[in-house]
């Protein structure tokens, strides 16, 4: 009997161990491993006041002042700096500026030559088409010099140059250059173009040659 009570109470024992939650074992921390504290940034060393050209007093009160003079005398050469290179850049500045309007001007200074020159091209054509084309061929020559006149007149005007009006505007002596004395006291227009006139980018480049009415 005793034997059976025996054996009945081992297999409740290991029972019992068996369905008991495993718990946790606490581990031994070594000093080593123990969290370490940040290092706080090392101060600047303080420089040595012979290396920076100074020699400072032996009173303390003296040696501030002394440091104090230095430190006004600092800013104000550190200002002085900043305004010579604020104007070294406005100078530049303005070079940059003046520099394009410069090129810019020599652009247009060419550009007008250039176009000058082709003005009597113009002009032949004008005189040219002055006629009445009476054959089928003479009817397409006609054509064809209007639509190449047509053409340079465009490429002219993409820069800038611009026909004057004439007939039928008032007299404009920087726009017009009269041929003969109108009679008569009323407001001079223009009746008649004898040659054309052109502007350059709003510059009279040619005042038009023309006739003028005075009008009653």
């Amino acid at each position: 009997m005793t034997s059976s009570k025996q054996r009945s109470s081992k297999k409740m024992s290991e029972a019992t161990a068996d369905q008991a939650p495993d718990m946790p074992v606490a581990e031994d921390v070594s000093a080593d491993e123990a969290p370490v504290a940040e290092a706080l940034p090392a101060e600047e060393p303080v420089p040595d006041p012979h290396e920076l050209g100074l020699e400072l007093p032996e009173e303390k009160d003296e040696a501030i002042a002394m440091l104090l003079r230095e430190v006004v005398k600092a800013r104000n050469d550190a200002t002085t700096y900043l305004d010579d290179l604020k104007r070294v850049a406005a100078d530049f500045d303005n070079y940059r500026k003046r520099s394009l309007r410069e090129q810019a001007a020599n652009l247009e200074r060419a550009a007008e030559s250039v176009i000058r020159e082709l003005l009597p091209i113009l002009d032949t054509f004008d005189a040219s088409l002055g006629f009445e084309p009476k054959t089928d061929s003479e009817q397409q020559f006609y054509t064809g010099m209007i639509n190449t006149r047509e053409q340079l007149l465009k490429a002219l005007e993409a820069h800038g140059l611009e026909v004057i009006p004439t007939v039928g505007e008032p007299f404009d002596p920087e726009l017009h250059e009269p041929v003969g004395a109108p009679e008569g006291d009323g407001e001079l227009i223009v009746t008649e173009e004898l040659r054309r006139g052109y502007r350059l980018n709003g510059k009279v480049l040619r005042a038009a040659l023309v006739a003028l009415e005075a009008k009653e």
